[in-house]
């Protein structure tokens, strides 16, 4: 059994196949299979770790980019996307995998361009409201679609909805659930006082960490902050914070951290009682699996349509407060996190909408649809 999967240059398209390499490898062991050659089709391998611990080799795969905003590069790059094609049309004629799963994004394209002219079967999914341009061209001869929000099935035509599931977004193992017991005493944390988790991404957000330094001096008096500031900005962060909380009697309740491992994420859920984000799909699939009310600050639509989508979209369930970017200030933050921790009835709605979207199956879902359209094939 050979399976390809492909995707787009982000960490929100790399690891949710993760998150389904780990679900085939469980049905593969629970059904006593013959192990599967995994392969990942990509313009990048942004994590050579987690490709080798799931047992995925790395095909190089070039890509062009195609922007939405004006840029000769948009030119150019159809040159790029047209030669990775006929690139991966030849590795994947010799390959020929039973079946190709595509995450969408720029550099899925070549991939699931030379899988329909082989005739090889293609599943997609798409981790958006508003499903990406890549996902919405590979639809007709997708052989199956899972999405992650219910508002996604208007973007596709009528006649390949029979085809669509909304299986939830993909989450890796060792993040799917909270480390609870323990969480406190780990990060060095009190037992009394509030936890709020505060996550920039992997790269860190300059307007959180910005807004969040001006309002510790009010912030720790009442909470304890746990801050991914992103590797690049602990340094400064850490220095502007001790100058910023020098008097403070209350200065050991924020803890910045340049990078939160697996590890120290699954204890900082566990303890937290608010989670401060931006709204990327696998931030959201991962504070909805958690159970944790949060605050979601979207990248603005002129950079990111999809996080403000993805922000409203879960917003509308109960599960969030969103505070848009432009409107992001040390007053307002304090504001939203004191109405939310102050009101039980709040944060516990917050709660249970969050688990209520969750999916804590959609890597399995996937990974047996995968399993099962392999199997049809080689027979």
């Amino acid at each position: 059994m050979k399976i390809v999967f492909t995707g787009g240059g982000t960490g929100g398209h790399f690891y949710p196949i993760i998150a389904v390499a780990e679900g085939i490898h469980a049905i593969v062991k629970e059904q006593r299979l013959l192990p599967p050659q995994l392969y990942f089709y990509g313009p990048a391998a942004l994590d050579e770790r987690a490709l080798y611990e799931n047992g995925i080799t790395f095909v190089k795969t070039p890509a062009g980019k195609m922007r939405r905003y004006f840029s000769l590069l948009n030119f150019f790059d159809l040159f790029k996307t047209a030669y990775g094609f006929l690139q991966t049309l030849l590795m994947l004629y010799r390959l020929f995998p039973d079946v190709v799963f595509s995450k969408g994004g720029y550099g899925s394209i070549p991939t699931v361009a030379a899988a329909h002219l082989l005739g090889i079967p293609v599943i997609i999914h798409d981790s958006d409201a508003i499903p990406g341009r890549a996902t919405l061209a590979a639809a007709k001869y997708a052989k199956k679609i899972a999405v992650s929000y219910d508002e996604a099935y208007e973007y596709f035509p009528e006649k390949v909805r029979q085809k669509i599931a909304r299986t939830g977004n993909p989450v890796r193992a060792e993040l799917l659930h909270p480390a609870k017991e323990g969480s406190r005493e780990f990060l060095d944390l009190e037992s009394n006082v509030p936890v709020v988790l505060v996550l920039g991404g992997s790269l860190g957000s300059e307007k959180i960490n910005d807004t969040m330094l001006s309002a510790l001096p009010d912030l720790v008096a009442r909470y304890q902050i746990v801050h991914q500031t992103g590797n690049a900005n602990i340094d400064s962060i850490t220095k502007t914070a001790h100058i910023i909380l020098e008097k403070n009697e209350k200065r050991y309740r924020y803890k910045p951290y340049g990078y939160l491992s697996p590890l120290a994420m699954k204890m900082a859920a566990g303890a937290a009682d608010l989670v401060i984000s931006r709204a990327g799909s696998g931030s959201i699939a991962e504070i909805a699996s958690w159970g944790k009310a949060s605050i979601l600050v979207p990248i603005p639509e002129g950079v990111s349509r999809d996080q403000r989508s993805n922000a409203f979209a879960y917003a509308r369930l109960g599960a969030t407060t969103v505070i848009e970017q432009s409107n992001l200030s040390p007053h307002l933050l304090a504001g939203e996190i004191d109405r939310i921790l102050s009101d039980p009835q709040i944060k516990e709605g917050m709660e249970k909408a969050a688990r209520a979207f969750a999916k804590e199956d959609a890597a399995s879902l996937i990974a047996a649809a995968i399993v099962d359209t392999a199997l049809e094939h080689e027979k």
